[in-house]
């Protein structure tokens, strides 16, 4: 599908992006020239329906308080049903402004201040800071990294889980790209059952597919469908509307929802904005915005291909952890012999590539990088100085 090779008109300098105009505030000065590879966001246009759908909306010039009523909750009811087989009763659905505030608001609504919450590093750095951040105490079960591929552990997760109320769960997995099974799913979620510990699920990347994968919903794995309380989704990720804040949390059980519900009044965490409601009815209702994916995931796995190859002539030292799902390659950069600070300053300073160093991610994150290719082919050229 046209559109994904070709630059922004302009580009993104000077339009208010985190990921372009916050490069100096991130990285220091002199970093202008650097492409950005950090910020998990596309350097694609949306699809025109999403576009359109904001358009009309922008033209009824009164931007009062929104609300996201019957067609918001049918349109994610209907994208899960037709995209995951996973039927849900749209009351299930609770209009949210982010994934993140969700999470925050789940861990409010599951747990209280001291409790244990388990994450898998290294994962996405949120998790760690919510936890933290609302005086929960953080309990690892890190991941396992054999033969280029990175599996959970089971031994320690029956372990870990008898210090926790709650678990939070990356699927797929940010940043190291795997798309759980069924199985390992199942092991997570039946583990939990048995412990009383109840699963937050972050699904945000469950449309960034690769190789032909599927995505399973971690509600509808395992023995027990009420383990898992929470289940985050969003347009943002795959129709690349992060900056129009609308999200949504499936919370299958009346009881939880009215917990989630406290909780979000609690922090003052609102619904979705005006413009996200029309981004995210058209994103999952209008059949042009799945033909626009499925040129997303084509344009996608080629990409990834070719800084495979880029990255094997040029850095040898480096290897590509091969992401199953996401727009995110989760570069193995240890045979390099850097410490974390020297290693993002080779990015930064020696190939121009502004990436997210691995161990803001935590344990198990030191020695690596993480870099969106979600851009126009030509950024993913890395040039070796001489």
């Amino acid at each position: 599908m046209s559109g994904f090779s070709d630059r922004l008109p302009g580009g993104r300098k000077g339009t208010g992006s985190l990921k372009w105009d916050g490069m100096e505030v991130m990285f220091g000065s002199g970093t202008h020239d650097a492409i950005p590879m950090w910020v998990a966001d596309m350097d694609f246009p949306c699809p025109e329906a999403v576009s359109a759908a904001v358009l009309s909306r922008a033209r009824h010039n009164v931007y009062g308080y929104p609300f996201a009523g019957e067609r918001f909750r049918r349109a994610v009811a209907g994208w899960v049903a037709r995209s995951y087989g996973w039927e849900i009763d749209e009351e299930w659905v609770v209009p949210c402004s982010g994934v993140v505030s969700s999470i925050a608001t789940s861990i409010i609504a599951t747990t209280s201040p001291g409790d244990g919450v388990l994450i898998q590093p290294p994962v996405y750095y949120p998790f760690a800071n919510c936890v933290r951040g609302l005086g929960r105490r953080l309990v690892e079960n890190p991941l396992i990294l054999e033969n280029g591929r990175y599996a959970m552990d089971e031994k320690g997760l029956r372990e870990a889980l008898r210090e926790v109320k709650a678990a939070l769960l990356c699927s797929p997995h940010n940043p190291v790209g795997r798309v759980w099974s069924e199985e390992e799913l199942a092991v997570f979620t039946d583990s939990c059952s048995a412990a009383g510990v109840t699963v937050i699920s972050d699904e945000i990347h469950a449309d960034i597919i690769l190789g032909g994968r599927r995505h399973k919903p971690a509600a509808t794995a395992g023995g027990d469908p009420g383990t898992v309380a929470v289940t985050c989704c969003s347009t943002s990720k795959t129709f690349n509307t992060a900056g129009l804040s609308a999200s949504a949390a499936i919370v299958p059980d009346p009881g939880m929802r009215t917990h989630f519900l406290d909780a979000m009044r609690s922090i003052g965490h609102f619904g979705p904005s005006l413009f996200g409601i029309e981004a995210l009815v058209a994103a999952y209702t209008d059949e042009s915005c799945r033909e626009w994916l499925c040129g997303l995931l084509a344009y996608l796995e080629d990409n990834l291909a070719f800084l495979k190859g880029q990255i094997a002539a040029g850095l040898p030292g480096v290897r590509v952890i091969e992401p199953e799902g996401t727009y995110l390659a989760w570069l193995d950069c240890r045979d390099l012999g850097m410490d974390d600070e020297a290693l993002a300053g080779f990015f930064m300073r020696d190939l121009k590539m502004a990436l997210d160093p691995g161990i803001i991610f935590g344990t198990g994150g030191s020695g690596f990088m993480r870099l969106n290719f979600a851009c126009p082919r030509e950024n993913l050229s890395v040039t070796i100085p001489s």
